[in-house]
């Protein structure tokens, strides 16, 4: 059986053929399938995690920023109570922060794609009463921001308000809801209940433009939602400030820290979950390698002693673990792609797509692998002392 084993390589050796060499290493495959599955699954699962974990990483700054948006404002505008800047072209204290070309030129600083929410406030009585804080405010631009309102339904028409829990305690009838401010009654039909466990449950919020119209207080807060990570934040932070210096440009500390801190960690947790899979698969597969090392020595004896080299026997061993490394790329790569697929779904919502451009990088740690696992056992290989071998010794 060695004679008929080695005889394929002998024949690529001494170039009497140049088909056998693939003939041979399949042969070897297929005669030692336990160590070559072995071998086989460790590296698809290697390919499998890098795959998935890459394919995450590479789209999880975006997730994170976009789940992160879900927590309302990480910037706050306030109108000063005295002017502080000298830009004619900058609002006035307490002037209207919801006009639009005002708003437009909010965007321009801290960019297009920021989530802007103006809102009023005065102190109103209720038909009981009892004085209540009512916000005006945009309903759409504030379901997008604040996303993490528990409502039970947004407001869709103009004379509709939003009860806080604890504001709607405060008022008799809740169907129509009568307040008075500087001796000017409004009734607005009762809408949707808000609770979030803050000031918010406190309040009664109505629609900006109404709220306008019957106090005569224009809105005085911004709330931005500016994506990105802290770097992103503090530049439009500094581009706030100097465009509207008579404003106060406050940051939510706590949101932009906490949302660049879990983000780096994630990525330090892929990086650190694939460098450990990684090793343990390599010295799994080393373990296999060596083992198939060990068992075909004689073959290897009897190829050195029909006039094989040490560089083509350690050509023949490598090439096999690339074969089976490639063979695994394939396997782990579409196996990988569903996995990070299924978890983008999960966790995120939206399905994280496959990247070709990944391919070659887990195509280059597999064959890193291999080759560093098959090089390492096929050492041995150079003290076989063939006469010795094939005698039995």
């Amino acid at each position: 059986m060695p004679v008929q084993q080695a005889a394929p390589l002998l024949n690529t050796l001494r170039g009497s053929s140049t088909i056998s060499l693939p003939r041979m290493l399949l042969r070897s495959l297929r005669h030692r399938r336990a160590r070559s599955f072995s071998a086989l699954a460790a590296l698809t699962v290697s390919a499998l995690v890098a795959t998935a974990l890459l394919t995450l990483y590479a789209d999880l700054n975006a997730k994170l920023h976009h789940e992160f948006r879900s927590f309302g404002a990480n910037v706050v505008l306030t109108a000063s109570a005295t002017p502080g800047g000298t830009d004619p072209a900058a609002p006035a204290p307490g002037s209207q922060l919801d006009d639009p070309a005002t708003l437009a030129r909010i965007r321009s600083a801290a960019g297009s794609d920021v989530l802007a929410v103006p809102i009023a406030y005065a102190v109103a009585t209720t038909d009981r009463g009892t004085p209540v804080v009512v916000a005006g405010i945009d309903f759409a631009a504030a379901e997008a921001l604040d996303s993490w309102w528990k409502v039970d339904r947004w407001p869709t028409s103009p004379d509709t308000a939003l009860l806080g829990t604890r504001a709607a305690g405060f008022i008799a009838n809740e169907k129509a809801v009568t307040l008075t401010y500087a001796g000017k009654p409004l009734t607005l039909r009762g809408g949707g209940r808000l609770r979030t466990g803050g000031d918010e449950d406190a309040r009664v919020y109505m629609p900006l433009a109404s709220f306008v119209r019957w106090t005569g207080v224009p809105a005085s807060v911004v709330e931005l939602q500016i994506p990105g990570g802290a770097a992103r934040v503090d530049a439009a932070v500094d581009a706030l400030r100097q465009n509207f210096p008579d404003l106060r440009v406050q940051p939510v500390r706590a949101l932009v820290a906490g949302e660049s801190r879990i983000v780096d960690r994630t990525h330090a947790l892929l990086f650190g979950a694939m460098a450990l899979i990684s090793l343990t698969v390599a010295v799994s597969v080393l373990a296999t390698l060596s083992a198939s090392v060990l068992e075909r020595r004689r073959d290897f004896a009897l190829m050195k002693a029909l006039g094989a080299s040490q560089a083509q026997m350690l050509l023949h061993f490598l090439l096999e673990a690339l074969l089976i490394a490639t063979a695994g790329v394939v396997l782990g790569y579409i196996l990988g792609s569903a996995v990070a697929w299924a978890i983008g779904l999960e966790n995120f919502g939206t399905a994280t797509l496959p990247r070709l451009s990944l391919l070659p990088v887990v195509l280059l740690l597999n064959v890193l692998i291999a080759a560093a696992a098959a090089l390492l056992p096929a050492r041995a290989l150079r003290g076989l002392q063939p006469a010795a071998l094939l005698k039995g010794e």
